[in-house]
């Protein structure tokens, strides 16, 4: 490819994974709206129900595998980045204070990059990334905790953040494979989606379950009555189709699309962000107070992705 044609798609590949990065800011303060009405495995299910459905009507045809093994690979995607990842995160919410699940979600490029080490042979960790990725962690520390004294430790809800930033790293892993074998994007990811819903289906099973009714993050409940009031609320359905198709149709594959163009240890670095985004849109839209800390945290986590992603200046002759 051309000069020209690299640019264009390092280009195209930054202004996804900015907008992405922006969507996936809000959905934490759409997730904690509908945490009141639902619990984490309906917001799941009925969000990437609607995200498959989505992914069918912007590409109605079906898409041929290759081989039967790559198979293999979007079952993994859609256990690691969907079933798994998704539902820990929306349980941690649901169990610990948002500051700490930003800090530790925010985590994930650390693991992307470990992993794609590991199992890729790509050499990303180095001082400068690790200096970077301090300072970008600090920064979200000060994002999150946004004049906060006090930082509660809920070990349920800590460890499922933590064990969700690892899910996404080998999420990554399994979709840089994808993204390898030139597959579409589109029908791709709702492939991907497809088996994150049949993973679904076991949790679907237990949370029916009277006994589990109570239990507000695996309870699915059956009530006509119940249900013709969460989803007669106007502000619920809102949200739910901002998760389902902004979030999850549109963003899953144009993340993709930006991994395939950049890198996926590259962009996976712009999740440091998603805290930042997440507390300004927070002060325009609920009216939340942003602090000199907040300030100063959203100042650093920008500059350690620089630092993070700064390559330094080639010397003359090498």
């Amino acid at each position: 490819m051309n000069y020209y044609g690299n640019r264009t798609r390092t280009a195209a590949g930054v202004i996804l994974a900015a907008f992405t990065i922006f969507v996936w800011g809000i959905t934490f303060i759409c997730t904690k709206y509908l945490l009141r009405s639902f619990s984490a495995l309906e917001i799941l299910i009925v969000r990437f129900c609607m995200a498959y459905i989505g992914l069918w009507i912007l590409y109605p045809h079906r898409m041929p595998v290759y081989k039967r093994k790559h198979e293999l690979l979007f079952a993994a995607d859609g256990l690691f980045g969907v079933t798994m990842y998704q539902f820990m995160e929306n349980m941690a919410i649901s169990y610990t204070s948002a500051s700490n699940v930003s800090i530790i979600v925010s985590i994930c490029p650390i693991f992307t990059a470990v992993i794609a080490q590991l199992f890729l042979g790509e050499k990303h960790i180095n001082i400068r990334f690790f200096t970077g990725f301090a300072i970008a962690i600090t920064g979200i520390a000060f994002v999150s905790f946004n004049g906060t004294a006090v930082l509660k430790l809920n070990p349920r809800g800590d460890f499922l953040a933590l064990a969700a930033s690892v899910s996404w790293g080998f999420y990554s892993l399994f979709l840089s494979k994808i993204n390898a074998l030139g597959y579409k994007t589109l029908p791709a990811t709702r492939r991907i989606f497809f088996y994150a819903l049949l993973f679904m289906i076991p949790l679907v099973l237990t949370g029916i379950r009277p006994r589990f009714i109570a239990d507000r993050n695996i309870a699915v409940n059956l009530s006509a009555a119940v249900n013709l009031e969460r989803f007669s609320d106007p502000l619920n359905c809102i949200n739910l189709l901002f998760l389902g198709l902004a979030a999850s149709s549109f963003c899953f594959a144009a993340w993709s699309l930006s991994c395939s163009y950049l890198g996926t240890v590259r962009v996976t670095a712009g999740l440091y962000l998603i805290p930042v985004v997440t507390i300004v849109f927070a002060f325009f839209v609920l009216h939340e107070p942003v602090t000199l800390m907040g300030e100063g945290g959203a100042l650093l986590t920008i500059t350690g992705l620089f630092v993070s992603e700064w390559k330094g200046k080639k010397l003359a002759g090498h």
